[in-house]
């Protein structure tokens, strides 16, 4: 019994092979690896191999294999089957199957080596070897000095939203990215980032990429592929590839892959491939896609940007994940969309971490922090990482050339920013041969004289390119511009191979494209050549409309917009880059560097027709915003392109255009909710708004300000009723800001700082507003980190205040102690009509508080307890409050614990009560059928 037991173990794996034959036949393609590491261990000798190669299909293969094997041995069965077991990917068909018999591998054959040689694994290690050293240096800004990604990468805030653009919080991490957090439509495939220019979307993925090739980011892919979508517009009309070619010819191709396994992999299992594209805003309309059909097949040539499209609408490798990354503003069709991703720049945290990265010595670290302290506004342009990056190379030069540590005390604006970059770049022309010598006197001018050839050369470049809509150019372009080879190591252009898809020479494009919209901005002023009114023309060109489209992926191009009703400042972000680096060239500030690389006379024409242009253009924009009347007053709703206009405004550095301006918003509330407005901005909004003499309402919802923001306000406070700062990322610094400000003019009348980052420490600052300010109507406060200990500041305020009647709490923390703190409140308050302390962890014994409290009161109307955690301990003190008639008109107790009992007491005591118009149980523990009972009190409602 025992010898026959040994001799059927033995022959189990020859049993295997032979029983499941058909299923090894059917699942088992690639044989390539079997083949390689069935000769290494001598199971088959040469003479196999090259019968087994001879054989016709694949099927046939496979059956000659095992009959082979079978030949030689249990040995040799079980190592067959040890191979498919060690190399997973190549075999992913058979994973169920060696689940379903059970394998364990034994002693013997664990100590048998097996050789990766399948192409599908081979190239996935390829792939990953040339991503690790494509991506392991920032390459992105600047190509002289190369830094480690490990050593400079800064997460920035990243906020995910669901397709009504409601935000459902932050990315704690980077794997939140790829995972199914927030995912908002199940059916879509793409991970749709969008960001202003600068804040990090590019080197995002890069640092994704590198995660992969490191395989430290947690994904199932083991095939990654990176485009850059601007590559999609230099291939001709009338190129057509294969979906094979656009992902290896732009990537890396297999080796040794006869059969083209690996393609056949990846289309049959697209859910283990992974894509990136960046800058989806910058593809260009190089064909009309009206008349493309569809391509579904991926053996079909077409164009390459059909071929993204297809891919992008899920008709191509359906299932493949996708990562796409476009600029605010452009958007995509929310059925192929999984999840939504805002970058919002850096934090002030994120920002220290990045002055720690780029600055090792403390002292350095200290001298940068203390300069950025010192300018809110300098502060707000390096929450934009771009910027951030230029700044602190500008630190860095000043330091190594000129011995000191301190900005120009003019770096003010962006186009300062953008001058100082350029100054770095053209120093490398004059620099001392030895590092020890180092100028003490810094000046612009000297410097920008020197390099005036290659500067006016690259400004051609520049503008050439935004003309014809492209952001890249040939080396003929280059020459063409009377750049030598030497100008190209000053850093403003960097090489791009990945976009030469006819073998021809190199390609280039600009550091960033923000760049090639200051130097547009630089050769239209330096140009004396052409009409003085040509400095307009991406004036007028943003005056267009961008033109609808009916594909599911709007493409938008220079060329393809259409006349229409002139509307100045209209968002096309590069050409609106443009103009704004124009008007900051063109301003007083900085003639002085300008009168030496351009003539006077040119100069001020240029200067005169600029300021003339927009006096008329703001006159025209604000005679055309939306207004309308409320009980408050004439309201005015601003459009995004305000904010350019703005932006503007604060280049030119002109008070008469920011007094014109303030002067000409006659409404007194000015709405700029979901506008993309950022910290920077805010120094631009309040150079115009410190001229208005009027008070003036403002409503600033749904926007990224954060703290530096609301430090650069700091002067427009004092004319400010009304300050709606809901969700704009502020912290508990903003309120003491706030707490300052309002109560040194005591005119604010409505506070909203809905959704924001406020904790105990800044319901401290707002509760002094409560107190200090006796105009004070509106609070909205809610959705914050806000506690029991912040709960009591803010009722203790309230109780002290005769003119507050609205106070909203929805979303906080302040449990049954802080309901306690608000029923002493309650207590005959003499203004407060309106109260909502939903979502904020109260139990029965709090409501029993309030109920109590609230027969004393006559005042309040509208009162909310909606998703707390009141039961029917609290229900009779509830009904005895209905039943006294005490004047509350509306009372939501949705989402609570009340049962059949505790509804029956509301029911019952509202035929005593003549005020109440509506109490909201909806959600409480009640079924359909109950709810039926209550179907005649009409004012107790369920739905």
């Amino acid at each position: 019994m025992i010898m026959a037991q040994m001799d059927e173990d033995k022959l189990s794996c020859w049993c295997i092979l032979t029983f499941h034959r058909e299923v090894l036949v059917t699942r088992l393609r690639s044989i390539q690896c079997i083949v390689d590491n069935l000769l290494s261990a001598e199971f088959l000798c040469q003479e196999d191999a090259e019968i087994i190669q001879r054989t016709a299909t694949k099927s046939n293969q496979v059956r000659k294999i095992l009959e082979l094997v079978q030949c030689k041995g249990e040995q040799a069965c079980e190592f067959l089957i040890y191979i498919i077991y060690k190399v997973r990917d190549a075999y992913i068909d058979l994973q169920p199957w060696l689940k379903e018999i059970d394998y364990r591998p034994s002693q013997d054959v664990t100590v048998m080596e097996v050789v990766n040689t399948d192409p599908i694994s081979r190239y996935c290690e390829k792939l990953r070897h040339e991503m690790s050293r494509d991506t392991s240096f920032i390459m992105s800004y600047g190509q002289r000095d190369e830094t480690r990604l490990e050593d400079l990468y800064t997460d920035t805030l990243m906020e995910l939203f669901n397709d009504c653009n409601e935000s459902l919080g932050f990315v704690e991490s980077l794997d939140q990215l790829l995972g199914d957090h927030a995912v908002f439509n199940p059916q879509g495939e793409t991970i749709y980032m969008v960001g202003d220019a600068g804040v990090g979307k590019s080197i995002l993925l890069q640092k994704l990429q590198n995660l992969w090739s490191k395989k430290e980011l947690q994904t199932d892919a083991i095939f990654f592929f990176k485009f850059r979508c601007r590559m999609f517009s230099t291939f001709r009309d009338s190129e057509q590839i294969s979906l094979r070619d656009l992902l290896f010819k732009y990537n890396c191709y297999p080796d040794l892959d006869p059969d083209d396994e690996v393609f056949d992999y990846i289309l049959r299992f697209p859910e283990r491939v992974l894509f990136t594209f960046d800058g989806y805003d910058e593809i260009q309309e190089v064909l009309d896609l009206m008349n493309m059909p569809e391509v579904v097949s991926p053996e079909e040539k077409a164009h390459p940007l059909q071929l993204l499209i297809s891919l992008l609408s899920g008709k191509l490798l359906k299932g493949s994940q996708k990562v796409l990354t476009a600029r605010t503003g452009v958007e995509i069709q929310s059925r192929v969309v999984r999840k939504k991703v805002t970058l919002r720049g850096f934090s002030p945290t994120h920002l220290k971490t990045y002055i720690n990265l780029h600055f090792k010595d403390q002292e350095h670290r200290d001298l940068v922090s203390v300069q950025l302290d010192a300018s809110p506004h300098l502060c707000g342009l390096c929450s934009t990482p771009l910027f951030c990056w230029i700044v602190f190379k500008t630190f860095k030069h000043l330091h190594s050339v000129h011995d000191t540590f301190e900005l120009p005390e003019t770096c003010v604006t962006l186009t300062d920013i953008f001058l100082l970059l350029s100054e770095v770049f053209l120093s490398r022309l004059s620099r001392p041969s030895s590092s020890l010598v180092k100028r003490n006197l810094r000046c612009a001018s000297e410097t920008f004289k020197a390099g005036l050839r290659p500067l006016t050369g690259f400004a051609k470049l520049a503008l050439q390119g935004l003309e014809r809509g492209s952001f890249i150019c040939s080396p003929e372009e280059v020459a063409a511009c009377g750049l030598m080879e030497e100008d190209l190591a000053l850093g403003f252009l960097r090489s791009v191979s990945e976009f030469n898809t006819n073998e021809s020479p190199a390609t280039f494009e600009f550091l960033h494209i923000t760049l090639q919209s200051f130097l547009a901005a630089f050769a239209l002023v330096l140009d004396e050549q052409a009409p003085e009114n040509s400095i307009l023309k991406f004036f007028t060109e943003c005056s267009r409309k961008r033109k609808s489209s009916c594909l599911p992926f709007e493409i938008c191009s220079i060329k393809s917009t259409k006349q229409s009703e002139k509307k100045p400042f209209t968002t096309n972000e590069h050409l609106q880059f443009t103009n704004l680096f124009l008007c900051g060239l063109l301003s007083k500030a900085h003639v002085g560097l300008m009168e030496h690389l351009v003539s006077p006379v040119s100069l001020k024409k240029k200067r005169s027709l600029l300021k003339a242009y927009l006096s008329t253009s703001v006159k025209s924009h604000l005679h055309g915003l939306p207004a309308y009347t409320t009980e408050e007053g004439k309201r005015v709703h601003v459009l995004p392109n305000f904010l350019w206009m703005l932006r503007c405004i604060f280049e030119t550095d002109s008070k008469d255009i920011a007094k014109m301006t303030a002067k000409g918003i006659t409404a007194g509330f000015i709405k700029l909710g979901y506008c993309n407005v950022y910290s920077g901005d805010c120094t631009a909004l309040n150079f115009v708004l410190q001229h208005r003499r009027k008070l003036l309402g403002l409503d600033m919802d749904n926007n990224n300000i954060s703290d530096y923001g609301v430090r650069q306000l700091r002067p427009s406070f004092s004319k400010m009723t009304v300050v709606r700062l809901c969700v704009n990322n502020l912290s508990d610094s903003s309120m003491e800001v706030l707490s300052e400000e309002l109560c040194k003019y005591k005119v604010v009348e409505i506070l909203g700082l809905y959704n924001n980052h406020i904790t105990d420490v800044g319901a401290r600052f707002v509760a002094q507003i409560i107190e200090q300010c006796p105009k004070l109507k509106k609070l909205k406060i809610g959705k914050n980190n806000i506690s029991s200990i912040g709960g009591r500041y803010l009722a203790n305020a309230i109780q002290k205040s005769t003119s507050i009647f609205e106070v909203g709490m929805w979303g906080n923390s302040i449990g049954d102690e802080g309901a306690n703190a608000f029923a002493e409140v309650l207590r005959n308050h003499p203004s407060l009509t309106n109260l909502s302390l939903s979502a904020n962890g109260i139990t029965s014994e709090g409501g029993k508080s309030l109920a109590k409290a609230l027969m004393e009161n006559s005042c309040l109307r509208i009162f909310w307890l909606v998703q707390n955690e009141l039961s029917d301990d609290a229900a009779p003190h509830w009904a005895k409050l209905i039943g006294a008639n005490t004047g509350l008109t509306h009372l939501w107790l949705i989402n609570n614990q009340f049962s059949m009992d505790g509804i029956r007491r509301f029911s019952e005591a509202l035929g005593h009560n003549t005020h109440l118009k509506e109490i909201c149980v909806k959600g409480n523990q009640l079924a359909e059928e109950e709810e039926k009972q209550f179907v005649e009190e009409k004012r107790l409602r369920f739905h």
